[in-house]
């Protein structure tokens, strides 16, 4: 279908461009000649999908182990749920009772050159620390991916819309969309970083999606906003008033937190139920959140003190998806391997957040409707199989959209999780082209040698 469309574009463009031409003056119509274009197809040894903290440390790990990497992204910048929904947790960088950091390489060293901690720190002050700005952060992974531009190409504004596997489950190529048009590549490894497993469900892996998913977030910041104590409190009363009133269909906490500023709030609370992998839905599910946030902002305005002289500063620029499709891997961990902190000789990252699955409905002064307290693992192992699909040869996923149960997936899909699995995916990529084999069939044993090799890895002994 993408054929004739292109053709009509490509028609109109041309008469468009001759009719100016036959109006203008001869000098100008001389040098004005019909707009072409050629499709392009490029041929790298990595394609990472997806920007967000899983593909920012694929790509940066392939990259720096000598593989050509070329990374994709649909935003304008990398860093994902950070940057794109705003959220500045390092979530499973630390155990929640100990602080000791379980979670090192490239998160690890995002964290220090953020300023929090020491890039040799072995504790941290809180087990989920916050970065201090997050369009610093979009900044320090520019600067990352400048240092490897021998290696690593980036594409922003360029969404993943193709995946084609040949008979023998290998892909061949990836579409993808942007300024240039419809672009071919044709990697020899693919990482599927991109949430909701899009280009291993597009390619014919297996994956699972449940009916109903976790609801999805917007976060928002308001500004001139006075430090009042029980602030929390009283904005909880007027959420509940502002509902009753029909003005807010959901909402959880809400979480209300001077984090960026003296006199600036920064809040997650909005909750919408949608499906992330239908167009239709998910921009249904934009459009809400945003009229959830102001809604949000009008009500505290109204009703509190505090916001008399506030004023709304920004909204992220997408909603948060926090579920959506997992691949059927060679393993599906599962909460029991969890809960149980099973080991796996091919453990690639190690997890320790707690199963934190949201329901789709309002939940006042918390983000869940159970006591977190109660599916608290201790740290546990992801073994590399998990990040390695079925029936397909050349392709590795990373993030939240790995082999994983449901339960399981509340825990490893937060941030710093995702950065291990990503590094993960990003070595043994580039392992596997140095070893001339598929990362399918590749000794997940050795994958966590060489990323222990460079201070990264699971870390639940240490």
């Amino acid at each position: 279908m993408h054929e004739p469309a292109s053709q009509s574009r490509r028609s109109f463009i041309q008469s468009a461009t001759l009719a100016v031409a036959a109006t203008s003056s001869p000098a100008v119509a001389a040098e004005t000649k019909p707009v072409g274009r050629d499709s392009q197809t490029i041929e790298t040894d990595v394609l990472v999908c997806g920007g967000g903290c899983a593909g920012s440390a694929a790509a940066l790990a392939a990259a720096r182990a000598g593989a050509k990497v070329l990374l994709v992204e649909k935003a304008p910048f990398a860093g994902g749920i950070i940057t794109s929904v705003g959220l500045p947790y390092f979530d499973g960088i630390a155990h929640i009772s100990t602080n000791r950091v379980v979670v090192r390489g490239i998160a690890m060293e995002l964290l220090s050159r953020s300023g929090i901690c020491a890039a040799d720190a072995r504790t941290v002050a809180k087990h989920n620390p916050t970065i201090p700005n997050t369009f610093e952060f979009k900044l320090l992974l520019d600067r990352l991916f400048q240092e490897q531009k021998d290696n690593l190409r980036v594409l922003f504004n360029s969404f993943i819309c193709d995946a084609h596997a040949d008979s023998g489950g290998r892909i061949e190529s990836v579409t993808i969309a942007n300024k240039d048009g419809l672009v071919t590549v044709k990697p020899q490894v693919v990482v599927d970083c991109s949430g909701d497993a899009d280009v291993a469900a597009w390619a014919g892996a297996p994956f699972e999606q449940n009916a109903e998913v976790q609801p999805l977030t917007l976060h928002f910041r308001i500004g001139n906003v006075q430090p009042t104590p029980g602030v929390s409190g009283l904005c909880r009363t007027a959420l509940a008033a502002a509902q009753q009133r029909g003005e807010l269909p959901f909402y959880y906490g809400p979480g209300v937190m001077f984090l960026f500023g003296k006199n600036e709030v920064y809040v997650h609370g909005v909750r919408v139920p949608a499906d992330p992998t239908n167009a239709a839905d998910l921009s249904r599910a934009e459009m809400q959140g945003r009229a959830d946030a102001h809604a949000m902002f009008r009500a505290w305005k109204r009703d509190i003190p505090a916001f008399a002289d506030a004023y709304f500063l920004e909204a992220y620029p997408w909603i948060g998806v926090r579920e959506s499709r997992r691949i059927i891997g060679q393993h599906v961990l599962n909460e029991d391997d969890l809960m149980t902190s099973r080991r796996f000789d091919d453990a690639i990252a190690t997890g320790c957040w707690y199963l934190d699955l949201h329901p789709n409905k309002t939940v006042v002064g918390s983000a869940n409707d159970f006591d977190p307290k109660k599916v608290q693992p201790e740290p546990y192992d992801i073994p590399f199989r998990s990040l390695v699909p079925q029936k397909l040869s050349n392709l590795l996923v990373a993030g939240r959209c790995h082999s994983a149960t449901r339960g399981a997936h509340a825990s490893t899909r937060v941030t710093v999780t995702a950065m291990a699995m990503g590094e993960a995916a990003g070595i043994a990529a580039a392992l596997a082209l140095k070893q001339r084999t598929d990362v399918a069939t590749l000794d997940g044993v050795k994958v966590r040698e060489h990323l222990a090799a460079q201070n990264a890895g699971p870390f639940t002994d240490a």
